[in-house]
């Protein structure tokens, strides 16, 4: 094959297909418990994350809520990947094993926010969110119906295998994905470029700019201890009795397990059997739908 401007521009545009073909075919989860926030700057505050909205009766004025004085900030970050091919590959026309490769490519820049989303969830029990506190803690404060500060956990702690049980349906998901810049296909692939010219190697990748934070910690219950009936009706009884500042409910229905592989088998036992480990008829059956996710093995 000849190096040459129209042969390097129908090779750039098979591996841009091939890398685009992979991107679809990334298996993606990251919604379920993220939501995606478009970002216009380095980085973004989330002022507002202490601050639950909820009505109340109309008596005096009104009552203005304005962003408490939380400075929870995520910095967006750069993220790359890159693949070189050598110039004698080209000129011998020996391209074929370089296809499956930016298909790969593509998977794995199409899978990368599954792996933040869910390593920040799994990391969730020793990082802190808006409050100073670690995402999953004990001691997170919220004022009681007196106004005075309590302390409440969305976890119960352990030193197993994590297992999450999610409110998946409010407005704003536990986690929050912000995007600066999507994943964008680029080169240096003119024969002038450095890399070509040093090194004879035609440079092809992907970069993108994005982060990982949290949000509500009331919308996600976090343990390590063993995943069977008692825990998990221990999951579901504190996060369905969330309430917000001054006492207030803010209706938290858990409808989401979220596990990794090596607990699927006892999470079916719990939300998908007919019975119980004692023969008698599984109350949990049903109560929240199973995401067994290869992100947190």
């Amino acid at each position: 094959m000849l190096v040459n401007a129209a042969n390097l521009d129908a090779l750039r545009a098979g591996f841009s297909t091939a890398f685009q073909a992979g991107l679809g075919q990334a298996p993606s989860q990251w919604q379920r418990i993220a939501t995606r926030f478009t970002s216009t700057t380095r980085s973004n505050k989330y002022g507002w994350l202490g601050d639950l909205p909820g009505m109340r009766e109309w008596i005096g004025p009104r009552q203005v809520h304005g962003l408490k004085q939380y400075d929870y900030a995520i910095e967006n970050k750069p993220y790359e990947e890159t693949i070189g091919v050598d110039r004698d590959d080209i000129e011998d026309d020996n391209l074929g094993i370089y296809a499956p490769r930016f298909t790969a490519m593509g998977r794995a820049v199409g899978s990368s926010k599954d792996t933040l989303v869910f390593g920040a969830l799994k990391a969730g029990f020793a990082t802190e969110c808006y409050d100073d506190q670690y995402f999953f803690d004990t001691d997170h404060v919220v004022l009681d119906a007196d106004g005075a500060e309590t302390s409440v956990a969305n976890t119960d702690g352990g030193a197993g295998t994590p297992w999450f049980l999610i409110d998946s349906k409010q407005p704003i998901n536990p986690l929050i994905l912000q995007v600066r810049k999507e994943a964008q296909f680029v080169s240096k692939d003119r024969p002038e470029d450095d890399n070509v010219f040093m090194n004879k190697q035609f440079l092809y990748g992907a970069d993108g700019r994005w982060a990982v934070g949290f949000g509500f910690w009331q919308w996600c219950w976090g343990s390590k201890q063993t995943l069977d009936a008692t825990h998990y009706a221990t999951a579901r009884a504190a996060l369905s009795s969330m309430k917000g500042d001054y006492g207030r409910p803010i209706g938290v229905m858990p409808d989401l397990l979220v596990v990794p592989p090596s607990l699927e088998s006892a999470a079916r036992k719990i939300v998908n059997s007919d019975y119980a480990a004692g023969g008698e008829t599984n109350e949990w059956k049903g109560t929240a739908e199973l995401l067994v996710v290869p992100w947190l093995a």
